[in-house]
């Protein structure tokens, strides 16, 4: 990359970083809250989106695309399933899947794109669910939704500062993962949040 155009990037990294981080705290913030965060002007945010819906949409799809490269991940590490399984939640609480989920949900459009990348990432994750349980690793019925609304659950805890934060939600990821090892537990009252509920939630 020549100097400008490394630069540039450097630029929209350090936008989608603050954009993260000023929308997990504040879904109601104005764009002009991101452009400071990320200690550049307003016009340089704007030269790469032309609203606040556009960024939006670009951070969801960067998600889905973070959490798709570690299901992928998961789905490739041919050594024991369920430690595969446990990395793969570990790794997912890090990178901050699902953590605007809950926080943004119908504050923007949803495109055939994302809406297609969603269905890819939900047959993913349930091939990685079903190789677990095969196993005899994980109870029988979880389901994609429940992987989905724990990583939700997990981000909503915000105690203390960013160090304190991480290491609380990896001591109830731990919790968690001892219940979902349970494979010969009874079975969960009623059933896991389906694929069109969870999209459903996009279109409020």
């Amino acid at each position: 990359m020549s100097g400008r155009k490394a630069q540039a990037a450097r630029n929209d990294e350090l936008i989608r970083e603050a954009a993260r981080a000023v929308f997990t705290a504040d879904p109601g913030a104005p764009i002009a809250a991101v452009a400071e965060h990320a200690g550049v002007g307003i016009s340089a945010l704007y030269r790469r989106y032309k609203s606040k819906e556009d960024l939006l949409q670009k951070l969801a799809d960067d998600g889905m695309d973070r959490y798709l490269a570690e299901v992928e991940a998961a789905l490739a590490d041919e050594g024991d399933p369920w430690e595969a399984f446990a990395a793969f939640m570990r790794r997912c609480l890090d990178i901050g899947a699902g953590s605007l989920t809950m926080r943004l949900a119908g504050s923007f459009p949803v495109t055939d794109a994302m809406s297609a990348k969603g269905r890819e990432i939900h047959l993913a994750t349930t091939r990685l669910l079903d190789r677990v349980k095969d196993a005899g690793a994980l109870r029988r019925d979880i389901e994609v939704g429940d992987v989905s609304v724990l990583l939700e659950y997990l981000h909503g805890i915000r105690i203390g500062g960013d160090e304190r934060m991480n290491r609380l939600q990896h001591r109830y990821l731990a919790l968690m993962l001892d219940s979902l090892h349970l494979a010969g537990a009874g079975e969960l009252p009623g059933p896991a949040p389906a694929w069109q509920e969870l999209r459903g939630r996009y279109d409020d």
